[in-house]
């Protein structure tokens, strides 16, 4: 298929997924309960580091946190007390569990406590006077998330890095979430110190399956390196929105259009 026709495709694809009616299905329903910056932020990180299995299922998961915080997860998580930690006892998600949980709560307090956003925590290491630097913010984000003393080892499995080889695709979609501006209504675009460009686009296995029959990934493993360079091939078509296209390759593997 030639780059033009891919385009236009994809293109249409995109604008019939990146639509309102793709929220309600999807974790990102999670983050849209909320109006308050941090709510979002706090839900959609969850939202996005919970997003195994089935859909209905993390969705489901995803509410019961938002019931153990109370309703108010930002409120919960900045002036909670240690005997409100009582209420997250017992949660479970495949392998996340409430050792996990706690220490996530545990990082999160103490980023609020410094900053006003957790887009702070992906700028870390990222010098004004260099180029961003996508690999590096999601290695430093690790390196920082991890700073707390006697953190849990086990809890480290559930934040990837590039420097694993990890293709992060949990925290890509997170970064999609916050930092794509259009007027779509799906992902937010609550940040604008990281821009659309930055982005690597997620990539999970629907997203895999169409990008390798269009040519897009040629690599036999998932990994950061596809990950980059898929990114790179969707900037042929958009090169200051190539995430966009996650809506198209997702939408077309979910739906089995090949």
């Amino acid at each position: 298929m030639a780059d033009f026709d891919m385009k236009q495709f994809l293109n249409d694809k995109v604008a019939s997924f990146n639509q309102p009616a793709f929220i309600e299905n999807d974790p990102i329903c999670i983050p849209h309960l909320f109006a308050k910056k941090q709510d979002i932020e706090i839900m959609g990180f969850f939202a996005a580091i919970l997003a195994w299995g089935q859909r209905k299922t993390i969705i489901n998961k995803c509410t019961e946190l938002i019931e153990r915080f109370g309703g108010q997860p930002s409120e919960f998580i900045i002036g909670h007390k240690e005997e409100d930690l009582k209420n997250l006892l017992g949660f479970k998600h495949r392998t996340f569990n409430d050792t996990d949980l706690l220490y996530f709560v545990s990082f999160l307090q103490f980023h609020y406590r410094h900053f006003a956003s957790l887009e702070d925590a992906f700028l870390i290491g990222n010098q004004l006077n260099k180029p961003f630097s996508m690999e590096r913010s999601l290695n430093e984000f690790k390196a920082y998330f991890f700073s707390l003393p006697d953190h849990p080892i086990r809890t480290k499995k559930h934040i990837s890095s590039p420097m694993q080889k990890s293709s992060c695709k949990r925290l890509n979609m997170f970064l999609r979430w916050m930092v794509r501006q259009d007027d779509k209504g799906v992902d937010f675009g609550i940040w604008n110190r990281i821009k659309p460009r930055d982005l690597i686009c997620p990539c999970d296995v629907h997203v895999e399956r169409v990008a390798r029959k269009f040519g897009l990934i040629t690599s036999d493993k998932v990994n950061w390196k596809t990950a980059v360079e898929l990114t790179e091939n969707l900037k042929r078509f958009d090169p200051e929105d190539p995430v966009k296209y996650d809506f198209a390759l997702f939408g077309i593997g979910v739906l089995g259009e090949l």
